[in-house]
């Protein structure tokens, strides 16, 4: 497997193969050498996968019911991919928690591909191979996909630049974090789940939350959010969450929006590429010209301002863009 060029990998993915599959997906995570074209060529096998972003502050059971899920998937004939965001390790920036048992319901079934990635330092915790990850699993031919977040709070808006659908946990009498929804993560639910629901206080959360959901902007036709309830750890509400889930996947299809989402998500990717290409190209200008530092010990003796500097930097950019225009 390891001496194994790009077409050869990618065919043994396509074929079902699943040391290939977590071959890949570590080749996307460390952004090794000619990882683009191995997700290049998994691209026109990709979009037939839903997508569902797990969400919500630590603590709130997001293993627990993401194991729950992928076992009743399991059970209903689907083909199940798992990525876990884990906070990253500071010496290594390797996912800190990524050889913990986490899919107790599932662990040996061979059709639950389960991988734990790095947040990276990401917003979010939800790093830039993350998406690139998903399209391995879904050319793999995983027809339900799960992300489930590192719970970062509220920079967790990240998930939806990869999910189709995302839902949101908050535990119970957790006044603080139905708050703290109104900063960001409130407008991206899709479904917002009390989970634990057998602890006190659950009630009083679910009106919270439906409370705030009144309040929130609306277009006409657009998705209503739902609130439930579930008790991961027992099983209880997850069928039901499923359902919902269900919903709003029809509803994506039916309205248009899954194809506008999709759209959207290409846009974005294609920003953050171009962007990360970009600053490749004017790190290695910096360097040319000595460095960020001694660059910045020029400004510091008053010899030229990061105004300047940077117009330096990028003229000759812009000028050979110029000449490929002409």
């Amino acid at each position: 497997m390891a001496t194994r060029d790009a077409p050869d990998l990618v065919d043994a993915l396509l074929d079902g193969e699943h040391r290939a599959l977590a071959r890949v997906i570590t080749k996307i995570e460390n952004r090794s050498p000619g990882y683009r074209d191995l997700v290049a060529a998994l691209y026109p096998h990709t979009g037939d996968a839903d997508v569902v972003g797990i969400t919500g502050s630590p603590g709130s059971g997001k293993s627990t019911l993401v194991d729950k899920m992928a076992k009743r998937y399991r059970d209903a004939g689907h083909e199940v991919g798992v990525i876990a965001v884990d906070p990253s390790s500071p010496f290594t920036g390797g996912a800190v928690l990524g050889d913990r048992i986490r899919m107790a319901s599932t662990s040996t079934d061979m059709d639950v591909f389960f991988r734990s990635m790095s947040a990276r330092g990401s917003l979010g915790g939800l790093s830039t191979a993350t998406a690139d990850a998903v399209k391995a699993l879904d050319a793999f031919g995983k027809d339900k996909i799960v992300v489930e977040t590192v719970g970062a709070g509220q920079n967790e808006v990240d998930v939806v630049k990869t999910a189709d659908t995302v839902a949101v946990l908050v535990p119970p009498s957790s006044g603080d974090d139905v708050q703290m929804l109104k900063a960001g993560i409130l407008e991206i639910g899709d479904v917002f789940v009390v989970n634990k629901a057998d602890l006190a206080g659950a009630d009083k959360t679910v009106t919270e939350l439906k409370n705030m959901l009144d309040m929130r902007d609306a277009e006409p036709g657009d998705w209503t959010p739902r609130v439930l309830e579930t008790v991961a750890k027992s099983g209880e509400g997850v069928g039901a969450f499923l359902d919902v889930l269900d919903d709003h996947a029809a509803w994506l299809d039916d309205s248009g929006r899954r194809e506008r989402q999709r759209h959207e998500r290409h846009a974005e990717e294609l920003r953050t590429l171009l962007r990360e290409d970009v600053g490749d190209l004017v790190e290695a200008e910096l360097d040319r010209r000595g460095g960020v530092d001694e660059l910045a010990a020029r400004i510091d003796a008053g010899e030229t301002t990061p105004y300047d500097v940077a117009d330096d930097v990028v003229e000759p950019l812009a000028d050979c863009l110029d000449e490929q225009r002409d």
